[in-house]
């Protein structure tokens, strides 16, 4: 499988850090795009760096029945969609579990499972349709995070939702036979997320700050333009990473 260059794909998350990263890299290659954020703004300024082929923008939530399936109707309109990458993600750093609002734990889980839910829901069928055609698989890629395996204290929310979204990766993977479908873990990236985490507030937020600060201090973080190119090597093989949460770098 090869990068879907003179296709069209839906980006989530597309306004900032990776997400904005992954549109240009997907754009100099030729891939037409939709994407998604919730605040339009930024989501135009990302859309106007992206050059080598046709963009269009829907800003919301995709949480939203009536967001995702605008997505897809925009996608099919392009023609050859090709699938969708599911990056968008919210983070509420620092609370304990118990401390955590209603509100914010919602949206925690709504950004990143939520969301893939209906991605899955209006897209998963009209990619099936166009395998069952003989055309080629299309891709649901979603993204992933250490934190799907491992507690952090201060960012339960993102972790709950994380290994939720990876789960239900696997079982799309179960399912549908006219996708490829794997969760890509981007590494620790220096993002909005990273610096929320840095000056984070709560039950848990001297042990998160130290975590996530050691990370920045040692030189651990990555540009979000490297962790793109990652997922790019990534959606190549995306048949031999069928159902698999794969870390950027990890051999296949």
């Amino acid at each position: 499988m090869s990068v879907p260059s003179n296709k069209t794909v839906i980006l989530t998350g597309a306004s900032r850090g990776i997400g904005r990263a992954v549109a240009h890299a997907l754009s100099q290659r030729g891939v037409r795009l939709v994407l998604n954020a919730r605040g339009e703004d930024r989501l135009r300024e990302t859309a106007e760096g992206c050059t080598g082929a046709d963009t269009r923008i829907v800003a919301g939530n995709a949480a939203s029945a009536s967001v995702a399936q605008k997505l897809v109707d925009e996608a099919r309109d392009m023609g050859s969609f090709a699938g969708f990458i599911h990056a968008a993600g919210v983070l509420h750093p620092g609370p304990l579990l118990n401390e955590i609002e209603e509100h914010a734990f919602r949206e925690v889980l709504d950004a990143s499972l939520t969301a893939a839910y209906q991605l899955v829901r209006f897209a998963v069928p009209v990619l099936e349709g166009t395998a069952h055609y003989g055309a080629e698989r299309g891709i649901a890629v979603f993204f992933g995070s250490g934190a799907a395996e491992i507690a952090q204290p201060g960012i339960a929310a993102y972790c709950i939702a994380k290994a939720a979204e990876e789960h239900l990766m696997r079982q799309l993977a179960a399912e549908s036979d006219g996708v490829y479908t794997f969760a890509y873990r981007p590494g620790v990236v220096e993002t909005r997320m990273q610096q929320q985490a840095r000056s984070a507030e709560g039950g848990a937020a001297d042990t998160l700050r130290k975590t996530f600060q050691s990370w920045k201090d040692e030189g651990r973080l990555i540009e979000p333009e490297e962790s793109a190119q990652g997922l790019l090597k990534f959606i190549e093989q995306a048949d031999r990473l069928h159902g698999r949460s794969i870390r950027i770098g990890e051999a296949v």
